[in-house]
């Protein structure tokens, strides 16, 4: 039989092919001598032994917001495990081992070897934009090991892995929304409200600037926008005053883009000082959280941006028995701080792993771990999760709508859905207003 090591994507595609740690278990017999190199097998034992779930996302440094709930979140899972997890007709104990990315992909690599080759996770999820989602599932389709991700555009997680849709990954599965829909989501809203309809468009030099500049001006040029696109720059720029200047000539009045929220605050602060007032902003990224609109003071409000989840959303946990409002609620009350975006992602990763353990044949064989992802069909807080090969094999999409951030009750600013053209089954709470006419 041939035998495949990993070292690059797809490595392990075919079931017929061994991954790494396949590998060297069954070459353990034939080379004694060579035990040392054999310490990333899996020790199998004949009594209900711990499963392993390995989980990755940014603690600490510039995506730290996307993790700013982990701790919730992580602590109603560990509650529910508390007791173990019936699996294969016995309960085993389940870990969840959780590493810091630091915001970094090398860093977000390194862990993931870890988790995989040290600690010998049976399972691996990761969240949290493709800095963090694409080493670590890279890392795991090396090594044959089951992984289950989200909160990445699925282009952004699919192509920028060197996906293909005839040869998809083997051991890696997505679920989260895309670039398409963004380019509709934003484009429902824009059309509700009178403009010139020229768009200004902010890109940056890295995988989600690179993939949305690609994927948004036929969207644009189809639903008879007109885009100004200044080009490509790096994640350090300190100065925006050349796209100001372009937007100001071509007369632009929707700026959009992709930006983090330190650069957003930057460049909103240029835009003022130098007299840029646009009637639409839809910026991704950099609103999805309302500690950065709360710091843009008083200019935060009338931004607009996706919506991937919220209160508003009408899905619940399969897992808790809880909606998306309720959720929320109890997160506020135990944590003083308002709801995310994210979490509601978060939570459901870790819903859809423990399904999926759950409807394992056999905890350790990882094929079996990958097989009953594949067979996943799932509702979770964000929605039914399923892998129907559509778009492809390895992504599951989810609905996305458009929102804005307007003065508050109970915070400084609510995020309202204004828009759900493309997602139905959620209502909208207000409709999109020009900048102008919200009080900035």
């Amino acid at each position: 039989m041939k035998v495949t090591l990993g070292s690059g994507r797809n490595a392990n595609q075919n079931q017929g092919r061994f991954s790494r740690r396949d590998f060297l278990c069954a070459a353990a017999p034939a080379a004694l001598a060579a035990s040392a190199a054999l310490s990333g097998c899996r020790k199998r034992s004949a009594g209900n032994r711990t499963v392993k779930i390995g989980f990755v996302a940014p603690k600490t440094g510039s995506l730290a917001a996307f993790a700013e709930a982990d701790p919730f979140v992580l602590a109603g899972i560990r509650r529910v495990l508390a007791g173990g997890l019936m699996i294969a007709g016995r309960v085993h104990p389940v870990e969840i081992y959780a590493k810091d990315s630091m915001s970094d992909p090398n860093r977000a690599a390194e862990v993931a070897a870890e988790l995989i080759n040290s600690v010998e996770v049976d399972l691996l999820l990761t969240a949290n934009t493709p800095e963090t989602v694409n080493p670590v599932a890279d890392q795991a389709e090396i090594n044959g090991v089951p992984c289950i991700s989200t909160d990445a555009p699925w282009q952004s997680y699919f192509y920028g892995r060197g996906g293909k849709a005839e040869q998809p990954f083997d051991w890696t599965y997505h679920f989260f929304w895309g670039g398409d829909q963004l380019a509709a989501v934003y484009t429902n809203m824009w059309a509700t409200l009178p403009t010139n309809r020229i768009v200004g468009g902010l890109w940056g030099n890295d995988n989600d600037g690179n993939t949305y500049s690609q994927g948004f001006p036929p969207v644009l040029a189809a639903k008879g926008f007109r885009l100004v696109d200044p080009g490509r720059f790096p994640s350090s720029i300190t100065d925006f005053s050349a796209q100001i200047i372009a937007f100001k000539n071509a007369n632009v009045e929707i700026c959009t883009g992709v930006l983090a929220p330190p650069q957003f605050a930057t460049f909103w602060s240029q835009a003022a000082q130098q007299g840029f007032r646009p009637k639409i902003v839809t910026m991704a990224k950099a609103l999805l959280f309302p500690a950065a609109v709360e710091g843009l003071g008083g200019r935060g409000k009338g931004l607009s941006t996706e919506v991937w989840w919220s209160p508003h959303h009408p899905f619940r946990s399969s897992l808790i028995n809880q909606s998306a409002a309720e959720f929320c609620a109890d997160y506020e009350r135990q944590t003083g701080k308002q709801w995310i975006q994210p979490m509601g992602y978060k939570h459901a990763l870790f819903c859809v792993a423990i399904d999926v353990l759950k409807r394992v044949i056999n905890v350790d064989s990882p094929a079996s771990i990958r097989d009953a992802i594949r067979a996943t069909n799932y509702d979770s807080l964000v929605g039914r999760i399923q892998w129907t090969g559509n778009p492809v094999a390895n992504v599951c999409r989810t609905p996305l709508v458009g929102g804005q951030w307007t003065r508050g009750s109970n915070h400084p600013y609510d995020l309202l859905v204004v828009n759900s053209e493309g997602a139905s089954e959620i209502p909208t709470q207000a409709a999109l207003q020009p900048m102008d006419d919200t009080g900035v």
